[in-house]
Parts: structure tokens; sequence; C-alpha cells
């Protein structure tokens, strides 16, 4: 076996047989799918010889081997024992919350950094109104207002489409659906006065009806800033279109898909998801509010200890109207209040790990995250910091359910509506009396539920290891890339050989491209193109000595030992061959100009994929440059690489 030492290596540094999950390749990587990708050692990876690089996109832990990856891969299966696509022992998360933590955190990546953004900036918003620096009405509050809030509001938008590219399916639809969801009419329909009629009037779960679907009575929800039910309707959304790619003609899906889909999963979601929630939110504050007058305590950690999972699944709406008939007949309410600590707690949780942490990606996080959250603002700590690690989760629930125990001892009651976090305060400030009980409780459970929270975190539930950073020193690695350059055997003759382009379109740089393996080169040099039609034809007479099964990408190697690689789109692998139509097999000889692939443009944009085609020489180290050309535009049969052998 020729890469039997590589391919050891690669395994002990990857975390063993028992971390891999499943292994694949395209033209250029092994694909690993790893129960913990922590457990890799990605810069001593790096670092091996016949590794190119390691890229970690899209739930994949990618190692850039090369062109002859086939044939590494072939070796790791008969070294490992894994066979071709084979599943192997998945430490799957135990339980439906598990697995919903686990995909919520991989859709809330690509927002992570917009969110803390606006966090920050209802944080500082709600600071500046606290000290009367700003009237409400001015048109400044509103501006900065709609700044902060925005994201928050239209929430279902940003993640129908992160929701969607998760679950493979095309992101605009779940933008266009999360839109539905937030649509001006719908928000206010639900607000509305105008009652058609009441369904199940007098028990539990009576549902006021302001509209109908064909018929049909909706029952409504407030679904700004919603989570759930848009993760819910992408899911849905991408069965959907699978379905309907399958069985319509490929000459009417690019419209016919996207309609049949919307037409679906947008009245399921209305007519299903919003009675669901609606009715486990109202079940749970109406049982919940009766515990509290069993036993306050219990009632307190119970409702304190849930309450941040309450708030995710859309289920604290259910205690809303509870705590609104409260302050109307009470002047008070003493059951939402249970789980006020919630942004306190995970201030101090989210501190801790700001100061435990040796990561500085996560740091540059977990601070404005800390500062969002003791303002009242717990999102961008909750999806940044918390939830992506278990453990430091469970124990914002813990000392949020401590401190609601707290306040049930102490019967603390909220006497208005208002701020969250440290702006809480004045609502627990009993207008008849001033300070009493309620104040002390709320107080003093503010301060349990900090201290717990960074304590047990700093201590106990997290571990930096999770999150750490290895540096390579510059002064002491090798570059493994220089020893492996093949030897150039026509020093003294400059050879210069023009290769056309097999893409009609648009020249772009090489470090334009999203893909590292592709930006720095390390895949070879060459030029990418953004193409203006959907097909690919041979640039020069050779051989297809590669063709991966899912059509995105092929490589070609010419008469002359050039060997070219052609990968259309970033990230297309996944659509495993769809809207790509191959005209030729691997192992094919093909001839200059000859017709190799045809590709959906138009499909391929509606799904979200970037276009953006690099083009390169995967063997740039043999000759002593690769040029691309200086023209912004090409044509199919003009000149596109120069190669100086």
């Amino acid at each position: 076996m020729h890469y039997q030492e590589l391919i050891e290596q690669l395994l002990a540094n990857i975390g063993g047989k028992k971390n891999i999950v499943r292994v694949t390749h395209c033209m250029t990587r092994l694909r690993f799918k790893l129960k913990d990708e922590t457990q890799a050692k990605t810069e001593e990876i790096k670092k091996l010889t016949g590794v190119v690089t390691v890229v970690q996109s899209g739930g994949q832990y990618q190692v850039v081997i090369g062109s002859h990856v086939a044939e590494v891969y072939k070796e790791f299966v008969a070294i490992t024992g894994i066979e071709a696509n084979e599943v192997v022992a998945e430490e799957k998360p135990k339980g439906l919350f598990n697995i919903f933590i686990d995909n919520v955190s991989a859709i809330f990546t690509p927002v992570m950094s917009v969110l803390m953004a606006s966090g920050m900036i209802k944080g500082l918003l709600a600071l500046v109104m606290a000290m009367g620096v700003l009237d409400k009405e001015s048109g400044t509050y509103l501006i900065l207002n709609a700044t902060g809030d925005g994201l928050f509001y239209f929430f279902p938008l940003f993640l129908g489409y992160t929701a969607s590219k998760k679950f493979g399916g095309k992101p605009f639809i779940g933008m266009a659906i999360g839109a539905a969801l937030v649509y001006p009419t719908i928000v206010a329909a639900n607000g509305s006065e105008t009652v058609l009629y009441t369904l199940f009037k007098g028990s539990i779960i009576a549902s006021p009806i302001h509209l109908t679907f064909l018929g049909i009575p909706i029952i409504l929800m407030n679904y700004t800033s919603s989570v759930i039910p848009i993760i819910a309707a992408s899911y849905l959304a991408t069965k959907f279109e699978l379905f309907f790619s399958r069985i319509l003609p490929r000459s009417v899906r690019s419209f016919f898909v996207s309609f049949l889909t919307l037409m679906l999963t947008v009245p399921i979601i209305f007519l299903i998801v919003g009675p669901i929630t609606t009715w486990l939110g109202l079940f749970l504050g109406k049982s919940l509010s009766a515990a509290y007058y069993f036993s306050p305590v219990l009632a307190g950690i119970v409702i304190g200890g849930f309450w941040q999972i309450f708030i995710m699944l859309g289920l604290h709406w259910g205690f809303i109207p509870i705590a609104l008939n409260n302050f109307a007949t009470l002047g008070y309410d003493i059951v939402m209040m249970s789980g006020a600590t919630t942004p306190i707690a995970m201030a101090g949780v989210t501190l801790a790990v700001f100061f435990k942490t040796k990561n500085s990606k996560l740091k540059e996080i977990a601070f404005p995250a800390f500062l969002s959250a003791f303002f009242g603002i717990t999102e961008p700590a909750l999806y940044g910091v918390t939830l992506p690690r278990k453990k430091v989760f469970y124990t914002t629930s813990v000392a949020v359910g401590i401190a609601g125990g707290i306040m049930g001892l102490f019967k603390t009651r909220v006497f208005i509506n208002g701020g969250t976090g440290i702006f809480a305060l004045p609502r627990y400030i009993n207008p008849e009396v001033g300070i009493d009980n309620s104040f002390i409780g709320f107080s003093l459970a503010s301060v349990v539920a900090f201290v717990l929270g960074f304590l047990i975190t700093y201590l106990y539930s997290y571990d930096p290891k999770i999150d750490e950073e290895t540096f390579k020193d510059p002064a002491t690695t090798k570059s493994d890339e220089a020893n492996q350059m093949i030897p150039n055997k026509k020093v003294g003759q400059t050879v210069l050989y023009e290769m056309v382009s097999p893409i009609k379109g648009k020249v772009i740089s090489l470090k334009e491209v999203e893909d590292t393996a592709f930006s720095t080169e390390v895949l070879g040099k060459g030029v990418a193109i953004l193409p203006r039609e959907g097909r690919v034809y041979a640039p020069v007479d050779g051989i297809v000595t590669t063709l991966f099964p899912s059509y995105h990408a092929l490589g070609l190697t010419s008469d002359m030992g050039v060997e070219l690689l052609i990968h259309i789109g970033m990230d297309t692998v996944n659509l495993r061959g769809e809207n790509f139509e191959p005209k030729i097999k691997q192992g094919d000889r093909v001839t200059k100009g000859q017709l190799l692939l045809e590709f959906d443009m138009e499909a391929l944009n509606e799904a979200g994929y970037s276009l953006i085609t690099p083009i390169v020489i995967s063997n740039s180290k043999e000759y002593l440059e690769v040029l691309g050309t200086d023209k912004e535009f090409v044509d199919r049969n003009e000149n596109l690489l120069t190669i100086i052998v």
C-alpha cells in the first residue's frame, strides 16, 4: 500500500475509527462525518505529508488530499474496515431535545455575528433609555430600535434560509415561508379584536379564531422572533422539494417545484404548528399556574428551570394571557416571574466561559453576549455560547430553577410589564408599599442566579478543551508541500502552453473564491469563472480521469500531461447529481471543444448555491508558472490559462 503511513497518522489525529461516523470522497477531499470534531487535531493533520489542508464546512470534516484522493480513499477503507458509504455506529444524540439542540446550533451559526451585533444594539438602547437620554417617541430611538430589533422581529426569514441549507433545501423557499409567517396582515390578524368564533370555548385550550383557510379555522400565534415553526417548516419544505423534483419533468421543475412546495408548506404550518404550539403553551401555563398555588417553591423551580426551553419552543406565549389576566384582576403576576432571572443567569454563565476559554473567537462572541444578556437580550448568549455547549446550557437552567425556587419562597410578585435583565428590578417594586418581599426576593434570586451560573460553569460544566485552538509555530513548521514537489525536467527550456476556457463567463481571481482550498491555491493554480451558460466543454485533447458521481466536478489529463480540475459551483456536491447532466463518463477520451457536461444554472441559483467555478491545474507545481488571462470575460474558445514549462 502506498499511503499506509499517511492513513495511520490521519486516523490517529482524527480521533480514531471510533470517532468516524462515515467517510466519503469527492474530487480532491476525504469527507468525514465525525462524532466529535473537537477530537480531531486539525493543525497536526495539516502538517501531515500528503495532506494539503483541512476544511471544516457544512458539518463535514474535509481533508484535502489532491487529485489522487480516490486511491487514498480505497486504502483508507481497506485499512480501517469502514465500507464505502457505511455509517459506523453513530452516537446520535439521545432524546428529541438533544437532537433539537444539535440542529438548532448548526442552523444559528451562520447568523451569529449579526445576532451578536443586534443584541448589542438592543442592550445599548435599553441602557440609554434607562438613563433617560432618549425619548421613546424620537426618530433617533425609532431608527436605532429598528436597527437592533429588525433581525429579531424577522427572525423566521433568516432562519428559513439557514435551516433550508442545513436540511438540503432551497434557501429562498425557506425565506419565503418565513416571510409568510411574519407577514404584516397575519401579525395584525393575531392581535385583532375581531373574533369570528372561539373553538373549545370554556376549556383550557379555548382558542379565538380570527381567520380561516378554505373554511378551516386557523389558530394563530405570534411568529415574530419564533424559532421552532420556521425550522419545522423548512424541514417539511425540503421533503416536498425532493418529492416534486423526482416526479416532475425537468422542463417544468424550476417553477413548479417551488410553487407546489410553498402552496403546501405554508398552509400546513399555519393549520398544524400554530394550534399545537398554542395549545401546549396554554396547557403548560394553566397547569403551572395551578401548581404555583399548591407549592410556590416547587413551581418556581420547575418554571424557572424550563423557562429558556419554553421560550425556544414558543410555549411561553401560553403564559402571557394568564399573566395579563392576573395583572388586570390581581394587580400582579406570580407565574411568569419564575423565569425572570434567565438573562442574569445567562450573563453569569457566559462571563465564566469568557474568562475560562482560550479560544479567541469564542472570547469575541462571549463578552458581547454577556453584556447583551445582562441588559436582557439573551439570544446572542443562548445561540452563540450556551446552546452549542450542552452542559453550559443545562447550567443556565439549574441556576434559573434555583432562583425561581427562591422567588417562590419569598412569594415574589411582579407588578408591571417592563424591562428584562437588570432593567427588570423596577417591576418588582410594590406600588402600594414600596420595597417588600417581592423586590427582595427578585434581587436575591438574581444574585444567586448570576453567581451560581458563573461558578458552576467555571468550576464544573465548561471544559475549555472542547474549544481548544492549536497554533502552528512558523519557525519550526516544515513545508511538506515543498518536499513533495516533482522535479522540473525541462529546466532551461521555456515552453508556453495555452489552454482555452471550458466555460463562457466572467473571469474571477481564485482569491475571491469562498473555499480556502481554492483561494489559497493549495489545489493548484488557475482562475475561477462565473458562468454565463450551463455548459462545460473540453479545453484540451485528453482523458476524463475523474468524474465524481455527483457530476459537480471532473478531472481531465491532457495529452501533454496537464492535469485539470473543473469544479462547478460551491458545495454543489450536496445536490448528489441533481441539475447536472454529464455527456461523458470516466475514462472517456475527449477532444478539444467536445461538450462534457450540462448544468441547470437557474436551478442552482434558486437552490442558493454559488455558481463560481474554479478551474485549476492540479499538477501546477510541475511547471514554472501558471498564468490566468487578463480579460474580464472569456468565451469558451478563448485563451484562459498560460502554462510555462
